[in-house]
């Protein structure tokens, strides 16, 4: 009812807006507001790119709904491993400067690809997805364990690294900075896909 005074073009109206304008907003506020959207890097080992499987183990992240926001080929210097492995992950201080040896011989004999994922609790979901660290050991259903099959006494009595296929962050404060030495801030997207209205 119009109270005295009052214009009808003053009156409390309902807007309408579509279904998609309000998933939007709703999708931009939790992304702003909620710690469960991560991001989280992964590295296509040389044997993967060189096996010629990248996309069909890329499939496997985009079907549960997490979103490519970079992406790049290159070889790194050891430097730059040095910088990834111990600077980050304290490979030599937690298992030895022989295991970082064979990681590094390993990863410098071709190019890999860098990527971005974001998603709800990423991190943890890509090491789900991913598996355990030896092949061997690694569930039927995750990355390594359907597409490689080494064991760590195999690869040491070879003196080789183990071919796992894919490097993934071990946790959230890791993988910020594993993001940040991999890709400059310029590097990372923002874009929406269409599934985000039912996987966040």
């Amino acid at each position: 009812m119009t109270e005295v005074g009052e214009r009808p073009d003053e009156q409390k109206m309902c807007s309408v807006v579509s279904v998609e304008a309000v998933w939007y907003n709703i999708v931009n506020e939790r992304d702003v507001m909620s710690t469960d959207v991560q991001n989280t890097l992964i590295l296509f080992k040389p044997d993967a790119v060189q096996r010629g499987i990248v996309g069909e183990i890329l499939t496997r992240f985009e079907r549960v709904g997490l979103k490519i926001i970079a992406t790049k080929m290159l070889t790194p210097d050891k430097q730059h491993y040095h910088n990834h492995y111990e600077g980050i992950g304290q490979m030599i201080t937690r298992r030895g400067q022989t295991a970082f040896d064979v990681t590094l011989a390993m990863m410098v004999e071709g190019p890999v690809i860098a990527m971005v994922l974001r998603g709800v609790e990423s991190v943890e979901l890509v090491r789900k997805l991913v598996g355990t660290t030896e092949p061997k050991s690694a569930l039927p259903g995750t990355i390594r364990g359907d597409f490689s099959h080494m064991s760590f006494g195999y690869a040491d009595t070879k003196g080789k690294g183990i071919p796992n296929l894919i490097h993934a962050s071990g946790d959230v404060d890791e993988a910020t900075k594993e993001i940040a030495h991999w890709f400059t801030p310029e590097e990372l997207y923002d874009y929406k896909v269409i599934n985000e209205k039912f996987t966040r």
